[in-house]
């Protein structure tokens, strides 16, 4: 049986912290593709800590770690993509909420799959489009800039969930259902 969403412990606190501290350090490598906007493979990272522990402690996660990033990389925090992070990474974890899904217990069906890439996407977009809209009201970024860094952006962590992050979560389930015959005498 997976954990509550809402009965948080040691691990769940834990689990968040390496989350984001994994998400924070990682998230400086990537290869420029547009004005402040990289291909990063950190991406990957959302959609395993949204799929394995849900909605809440991947948007903290990704959250926190892209504080972190932007504190070490620049000494300055964009809140509009820290919130997009987090928010990509919500969506991502929705899966968690499916009924028969247990990624601990190697329990992942195909419609799991598909709703898992569904959120994925959904996420990602509905993210970007709040962190752009962020940027413009807010930090008073120009339109032509934030739509040229949305759009490469979106298509990057689209392509970094699909080749990395589904892949991960898929073999991590597979993994756990391979394991799931195994007892313990006493």
């Amino acid at each position: 049986m997976k954990p509550s969403l809402w009965k948080w412990n040691t691990r769940t606190v834990v689990t968040i912290g390496i989350g984001a501290a994994l998400y924070g350090a990682t998230s400086w490598i990537g290869i420029p593709i547009a004005p402040d906007t990289q291909l990063r493979p950190a991406i990957a990272l959302l959609a395993i800590f949204g799929a394995l522990f849900g909605p809440i402690v991947g948007f903290i996660a990704g959250f926190i770690g892209h504080v972190i990033n932007d504190l070490i990389t620049s000494g300055t925090v964009w809140w509009g993509w820290a919130l997009g992070s987090g928010i990509t990474a919500a969506f991502m974890g929705l899966i968690y909420l499916a009924k028969d899904f247990n990624a601990q217990e190697g329990q992942m069906k195909k419609n799991h799959v598909a709703w898992f890439v569904v959120y994925g996407i959904v996420g990602i977009f509905v993210s970007l489009a709040f962190s752009g809209y962020f940027d413009i009201l807010v930090m008073g970024e120009p339109n032509d800039k934030i739509a040229v860094q949305v759009i490469s952006a979106g298509l990057a962590n689209l392509a970094v969930f699909l080749i990395l992050g589904l892949p991960a979560v898929l073999a991590y389930v597979k993994r756990n259902r391979n394991n799931s015959n195994l007892s313990v005498d006493r």
